[in-house]
């Protein structure tokens, strides 16, 4: 690939995207991207994927502007844009975007559709589509509304203007707000934890969440029946027996619940 810069280690991918000079979603871009995504569909070795650009300025600046010319090869790259956000929003694994510069359009569109969404000093995050003629085509208008709800959605997508991170973060476009000179140390205690985790943990937990988010009801009744089936697991009952062995359901818990855990793991893997 020559615009995605991709590493792997210990359970977490790097994707690093360098499309000079404002790191727009040329097709070039939305195909390397689609194709790395659906690499990883049968992948239980990576467990979250963080997104992060070469660009000084800009996270993504927005979905090329020479694809909407209404021919049909521009109507397929958008398309194919849209394809890709739901490519994100369908991962196994979890999506984090790391954003230092600017996301706009379908920058922003892709942010959204990552679980995590993290913003520093530097970031600015808006839909300003309505300033040539379109809607938005990563359904940013959907997740404004979702988001926000509907007075604040309309103020943003009919002004088109910037969000900082803060602003982003109290409106839910991004999870957080992280000031740059943190971000590492931040995304490190993050990812720790999750690449502790089976694939089918994050993948449980992102199908329980999802349903719930559409249906209450059916939120509840997916979760119990994962919980019970959990709890048949020789797994679940090692790691309990481990737990209270050391010094779960004790005082420790309320002075050291870290280190219960911490001799649990220790005991299960045998060190």
């Amino acid at each position: 690939m020559s615009k995605l810069h991709i590493k792997t280690q210990s359970g977490v991918a790097s994707v690093v995207i360098d499309n000079p000079p404002a790191n727009i979603w040329t097709v070039d871009v939305i195909n390397e991207m689609n194709a790395f995504i659906l690499s990883l569909k049968d992948d239980r070795d990576t467990k979250a994927v963080v997104f992060k650009s070469a660009n000084p300025h800009f996270f993504v600046a927005h979905l090329d502007l020479n694809t909407i010319n209404g021919t049909p090869g521009g109507q397929a790259g958008i398309i194919e844009f849209s394809h890709m956000i739901n490519n994100i929003k369908a991962m196994k694994q979890v999506s984090v975007a790391v954003a230092d510069g600017i996301a706009r359009g379908g920058g922003n569109e892709f942010i959204m559709a990552c679980d995590f969404a993290y913003g520093t000093e530097n970031a600015a995050f808006a839909q300003p589509e309505i300033g040539v003629n379109i809607p938005t085509g990563g359904q940013g208008a959907v997740q404004f509304a979702r988001r926000m709800g509907k007075n604040k959605a309309l103020q943003a997508l009919l002004t088109g203007a910037d969000l900082t991170s803060k602003e982003a973060e109290a409106v839910n476009v991004i999870t957080k707000f992280v000031p740059k000179a943190e971000m590492d140390t931040f995304l490190e205690t993050v990812l720790g934890a999750i690449r502790n985790l089976e694939l089918r943990d994050i993948v449980m937990y992102k199908e329980i969440v999802a349903v719930s988010v559409r249906d209450e009801a059916a939120g509840a009744g997916l979760e119990l029946r994962h919980f019970l089936e959990r709890a048949r697991e020789g797994k679940t009952q090692a790691i309990i027996a481990a737990f209270l062995k050391h010094g779960g359901q004790t005082e420790r818990e309320a002075t050291d619940f870290e280190g219960v855990f911490a001799d649990t793991a220790a005991e299960l893997s045998g060190s």
